[in-house]
Formats: C-alpha cells, structure tokens, sequence
C-alpha cells in the first residue's frame, strides 16, 4: 500500500485494468503502470497487438483480456470473470475509443449510435461493472479519457464532442454516486496526440488544415506517455482526494 503522505505516484500491488491497450495512450498507460509497480490487465479487440504491448511490460503478473467493448451489455459480466479469475481491481484506466468526424448534415443514427456506444456507453457499462460486488478493491480508482473537443466547438466534430462532453458529466455523477463504494473516478482531456488516431485524422485534412491545427497547440503536439502520466497520477494515493474532476492534459490548448 502506498504511503499516502508521500507526494510520489506509486501503483506498487495494484491491479490495473487498462482498456484500449492495443496502441496509443492506452498501451502507454499499461507500459507506465507495469513500470510503477501495477499488475496490468490488457484489454483490446486485437489479440495480437494485446501481445505486443504485454511484451513490453516491465515485472510479472500481467495479463491480456481480448474483448470486444462494443458489446456493452455484457461488459458488467466480462469484468466479474475477469475479478474472479484474477482478483478485484484497484484501477480501471478506460482508454478505448472512437473519432470520426462528419458534418451534422451527414448524421444519422447509425453513425450517432457508433460513437456514442463506442465514447459513453462502454463506459457507463464499465463503470457499472467496476462497481459490482467482488470486484474492486477496497479503495478504487477509475479514469475516463475525455477530450479537449468536450470544452471547444469544432465544425464537422459535433457528435465526437456531445459524446466526449457526456464522459466529462458522467465523470461527475459516476464520483458521487461511487462514493460509498469507496471508488473515486476522474476524467482527462487530451489535445491532438501523436497517435494512430491522429495519423487516421490528418488523412482527412488537407496541409493547410492540419498545419493549422498544430499551429493551435501552444506545445505542440502530445505524446501518448504525456497522457499515461496523468492517467497514472488519478489512479494512485498521490490524487486521493481528487475525485470527480477533468484535467486538461493539452499543452496550453484551451490556454490560448
């Protein structure tokens, strides 16, 4: 157990859910918390690249989960297997997501529904899930990856926002209704990351476009590890009493 009066982010015994581990700020995360002491659950779609990020794991007692989160109702019972196979949770850093972007004319509810089961509702269900008896250890933590686009308005990004918007309610609701449970739940709130999604995104955009984009981050752009650090921060005593919050992790985005 980590002395709380030390300042120091520590996440020695803990056990970690990570969910989106495959690439991006979710495999950072994992990598980040193997290293400060944590034993990392995998969770992702590709089992493949689940095995990649394992392998780069430092200590022992790790362990990949493949499963699909796009199937919410069954994420409460997939997190109880996942209990009993290996113990409660300490952590749950939900990483996993979804960005596309389209202009409101071209919404429908296909494409409403994708991104917002694939941004809010895994998580609900997550959350719901963590809460469950057996499941999380006395003292719990719980971070959601929100956005920047939660706080700013985006021409053809509206529906990616109302979903990302909705984490950073949820963030606040989940923490008093968790309470009781003893589980604190926090929220961050990347900027542009260099990551696979943003490599997708910049295909979109033209030079211009892009160019402009970076020319909107007063630091650049983030590095997946920028995230995975603040992340790990929420998940340990360092943060105890912080519950219920949004922490931009933007190098000065919404400064500006």
């Amino acid at each position: 157990m980590t002395d709380t009066n030390s300042p120091l982010v520590d996440l020695s015994g803990r056990r970690v859910l990570v969910t989106g581990a495959s690439a991006g700020i979710g495999r950072a995360t994992a990598v980040l918390a193997a290293r400060l002491g944590a034993r990392v659950t995998l969770n992702g779609r590709d089992a493949t690249r689940l095995a990649e990020t394992l392998a780069l794991l430092a200590g022992e007692g790790h362990r990949t989960a493949a499963f699909d989160l796009s199937d919410t109702d069954a994420i409460p019972a997939w997190v109880k297997a996942q209990a009993e196979s290996g113990g409660p949770f300490d952590g749950v850093a939900h990483c996993a997501g979804v960005q596309v972007g389209k202009p409101v004319r071209s919404v429908d509810r296909a494409f409403f529904d994708q991104i917002l089961h694939a941004n809010l509702l895994s998580a609900l269900a997550l959350a719901r899930g963590f809460r469950q008896k057996g499941c999380h250890a006395e003292s719990g933590a719980m971070v959601l990856v929100s956005s920047v686009a939660a706080e700013i308005g985006q021409p053809g990004n509206v529906v990616y926002s109302a979903a990302k918007g909705g984490l950073v309610s949820a963030t606040r609701g989940l923490a008093m209704e968790f309470l009781r449970d003893g589980i604190r739940v926090n929220c961050v709130a990347p900027a542009m990351v260099e990551t696979e999604m943003m490599e997708r995104f910049r295909q979109t955009t033209t030079a211009e476009q892009f160019d402009a984009i970076r020319a909107a981050h007063p630091m650049g752009f983030g590095k997946p590890e920028d995230v995975a650090s603040a992340i790990a921060y929420l998940l340990s005593d360092a943060s105890r009493w912080i519950n219920g919050v949004m922490l931009p992790v933007d190098g000065g985005y919404l400064a500006k």
